[in-house]
């Protein structure tokens, strides 16, 4: 009896590895995991927030894999759980952070998903909608200043932020001084309440760049095979001296803009539930490697089993470390032990 042999969908993948693409859907299901465990600490009332980045899973897994540890810079903003992920912080640093602890890498100072790792190279993230860009610039200033060549900086956004005047500022000096940096707006299609349509007279961010006379990119940011092969371009133009670049990487919102938020108010349930039918990266992705025949599915359902316990762990282990000393309230905020208050 002849054997019946399985075809194997033929996957362009982007140069990437086997084991490159393992390392993709590891992360998206990793931050879809930590990312749930943040809304479900807040409902339990363990912590005080949470923002979620469901939808933006591919792009991020995508965006970091073009990035270079230990030599190039990240400067993310707060929907960029799976980016840092992908960059080396680990799922602890994570959770701790969301819990506010003394071993937090902010000092238990930050906003939950409020990341920075010095040693990982991510610069810790402002509050401030667009205000991180500047630094952002800057930072790469610094680098074409001291001639480190091979090196870039990555700024994330959503496209909220592009209405900012701070982004604009960023973009325009980091154009003009041809800076090695790239700057990637994840949009989601909401700037909180906010449609794209009521906040920009046109349909692509990336139509910006030219204002500013620096390429603009597009790429699917549902897809993080497309994605890397953006990115995986304008962030060798930026190491090499080509200068800047705009990628805007499409996707979709799937949860409230944070736990502080209802989005029933402003957006239809139907529509929310159409756009995960269809471009759910996550599924998606799952699909595209058990089809290729890159994992199996017991293989993936091993994967999502220690996923699962990781987070569990970390979670664990976290809410189990000590807050931040009253005493040290101050620390990193005025020098020395100047106390205003007593005199």
């Amino acid at each position: 009896m002849a054997k019946t042999v399985t075809a194997r969908a033929v996957l362009d993948r982007g140069g990437l590895t086997d084991e490159q693409l393992i390392a993709m859907l590891w992360n998206m299901l990793l931050q879809r995991q930590v990312d749930n465990r943040g809304f479900q600490l807040n409902r339990q009332g363990k912590i005080p927030f949470a923002l979620g980045s469901e939808g933006h899973e591919a792009l991020q897994a995508g965006a970091a894999m073009s990035f270079t540890r230990g030599s190039d810079i990240l400067v993310p903003y707060y929907r960029d759980l799976g980016l840092v992920l992908g960059v080396g912080i680990s799922t602890l640093d994570l959770l701790t952070n969301m819990f506010a602890r003394e071993a937090d890498l902010s000092g238990g100072r930050q906003f939950p998903n409020h990341y920075t790792s010095r040693e990982k190279g991510v610069v810790t993230i402002s509050s401030i909608i667009a205000a991180h860009c500047t630094h952002a610039a800057g930072i790469a200033y610094g680098l074409t200043y001291n001639s480190e060549r091979g090196r870039a900086v990555l700024c994330t956004t959503g496209e909220g932020a592009t209405s900012q005047g701070e982004w604009h500022e960023a973009i325009n000096f980091s154009a003009v001084h041809k800076l090695p940096i790239v700057f990637l707006v994840e949009n989601n299609g909401w700037a909180i309440s906010t449609p794209q349509s009521q906040q920009m007279a046109i349909r692509d961010v990336a139509d910006k760049a030219s204002g500013y006379g620096l390429p603009g990119m597009i790429c699917d940011g549902t897809d993080p095979i497309a994605t890397y092969r953006t990115m995986k371009i304008a962030m060798d133009r930026a190491r090499s001296g080509g200068g800047p670049t705009l990628v805007e990487a499409k996707c979709y919102r799937f949860l409230s803009h944070s736990t502080d938020d209802d989005d029933r108010v402003y957006r239809d349930r139907a529509e929310v539930e159409q756009q995960r039918k269809e471009h759910d990266p996550v599924p998606k992705f799952e699909r595209v490697l058990l089809e290729a025949g890159i994992i199996d599915d017991a293989g993936l359902a091993a994967i999502k089993a220690d996923i699962l316990k990781e987070t569990n762990d970390a979670t664990d282990a976290a809410e189990a470390l000590p807050d931040p000393l009253v005493e040290d309230m101050t620390k990193h905020v005025y020098a020395g032990a100047y106390e205003p208050w007593l005199e």
